[in-house]
């Protein structure tokens, strides 16, 4: 049976965080009265000219050196041809052949373009509540037509829904902290199309390709993907063909519909936009571009495994995470905590918390740092701590304090823990015997039995040398 594999390529819509929209002076919103924000650009009213947001020119800049592209001297807009309710015009401002940014990579994904342009409105489809003449009805809200917008399209690098998802999360920690966008995909301010193909492992040649459109969060984005992998896989293995099309993935039955047949690029009827001259980047449009860019997740987690010696892994999750990293940091600053365990803890409060930035949780960073440094110094045992950190997450306070409150300091000394060791050993002969013999395999059960007693506030250690001084090991 042939084995196949996905070959996955991603364009992701970006909002940018300007002021005033792509081509005039209609401030931004979001959730505000539909139609509110309009005027006669971004109605697309006859004699109406655009004007360039030298804002998003900015931020595109930022994005293109974040992603390490070749910045263009010199860019052009073009009006990409074709109808919807929702694009007044006719057309749609963006770039096509003269694009800002070329080339690049973020992580293991190579960047093939950047590129501006503008939104389109946002169709609302009213249902039976808003029938007209016993028909279904859609009404256009042109308050998002016009928002300012940067495309970013991948090379089909990504082989996986699941690297694609952790992908997209880097790239949106990235964005957030070059400080372009909010990067909300509730809102809309991140969406994501994957154009997706499988091919025999070990071929070279691509497959036919299909592109999910619109998916707007990273949980449906791995669903999507998967769902039209397995999908693809099943017609070939059936001796059909996949066709190229647009697709629509519904993350509620988990099912896959056609949207319509995939245009091409002569489908839109490309031409230069008259009405706006070319972009030319100067020195001093470059200068301040890169004087904006803040340290980035990728040198970030550089930096972790190269100054701190923490794990791949742990310098990837916090600087991936820009709350996480940040919270880290804030705790490290503690003196005295070493940053691996420190990096551990992190990931034990996330665990236990409903929100994604723990700096908004009752865990304030000293605390965590404080409790780090009683576990590092066996003034409670890592099962006590995990009792502490329950409480600091539901009350928030002093760790010490509640350690000692609730009476869960280490209990690591001989003559404590003695007559514990004892009943459990007295408590689990058989256990005890096998232990005698030479079989420490089972010494969990003697450990567990002394935790259970001391309520987790025994060394481990201390108790695994009461029990060889006491069998004579």
């Amino acid at each position: 049976m042939t084995d196949y594999e996905a070959v996955i390529g991603l364009e992701i819509h970006v909002q940018l965080s300007t002021r005033t929209k792509m081509f005039c002076g209609c401030e931004l919103s979001f959730g505000e009265p539909p139609n509110t924000h309009t005027c006669e650009v971004c109605l697309g009213l006859p004699g109406a000219l655009p004007v360039t947001n030298e804002q998003a020119i900015h931020y595109g800049l930022m994005i293109g050196m974040a992603l390490d592209c070749q910045l263009a001297p010199r860019s052009i807009f073009h009006r990409k041809n074709y109808f919807y309710p929702d694009l007044p015009k006719g057309y749609q401002i963006s770039q096509y052949d003269e694009p800002l940014c070329r080339g690049g990579r973020l992580g293991d994904v190579r960047i093939h373009r950047v590129h501006l342009e503008e939104d389109a409105a946002k169709l609302v489809h009213t249902g039976t509540s808003g029938r007209i003449h016993g028909a279904d009805t859609s009404i256009v809200d042109f308050n998002r037509g016009g928002t300012p917008l940067v495309e970013i399209v991948t090379e089909p690098d990504v082989r996986s829904a699941e690297q694609a998802g952790e992908w997209l999360r880097l790239l949106r920690t990235t964005l957030r902290q070059l400080g372009v966008s909010d990067v909300n995909m509730e809102e809309g301010s991140l969406r994501c199309d994957a154009n997706v193909s499988i091919r025999p492992v070990g071929t070279r040649e691509l497959g036919t390709k299909t592109e999910l459109k619109n998916m707007n969060s990273f949980r449906f984005i791995e669903k999507g993907i998967r769902a039209e992998i397995a999908r693809q896989e099943q017609r070939l293995r059936a001796g059909e063909e996949v066709e190229q099309e647009t697709l629509h993935f519904d993350p509620r039955t988990e099912t896959i519909s056609t949207l319509r047949s995939k245009e091409e690029a002569h489908d839109y009827r490309y031409f230069p936009e008259p009405d706006l001259v070319p972009i030319a980047i100067s020195e001093a449009m470059l200068e301040r571009a890169k004087s904006a860019l803040p340290e980035l997740p990728a040198a970030r987690a550089a930096r972790f495994e190269r100054d701190l010696g923490l794990t791949a892994d742990s310098a990837r999750l916090l600087a991936w995470r820009a709350e996480l990293g940040d919270y880290f940091e804030a705790a490290l600053s503690a003196d005295g905590v070493e940053a691996q365990p420190l990096a551990n803890w992190v990931n034990e409060l996330v665990a236990r918390i409903d929100v994604e930035d723990p700096a908004e949780s009752k865990v304030r960073p000293g605390a965590l740092a404080t409790l780090v440094g009683l576990v590092s110094e066996r003034k409670v045992t890592q099962g006590a701590a995990k009792q502490v950190l329950d409480t600091l997450v539901a009350e928030g306070g002093d760790p010490q304090a509640i350690v000692e409150r609730d009476g869960l300091t280490a209990i690591g000394g001989g003559d404590e823990l003695d007559p514990v060791v004892q009943a459990a050993l007295d408590a689990n002969p058989e256990i005890a015997e096998r232990l005698r013999n030479g079989d420490m395999k089972p010494i969990g059960v003697i450990i567990g039995h002394v935790m259970r007693e001391t309520r987790g506030r025994a060394d481990g250690g201390e108790v695994t040398r009461l029990v060889r001084a006491k069998l004579g090991l």
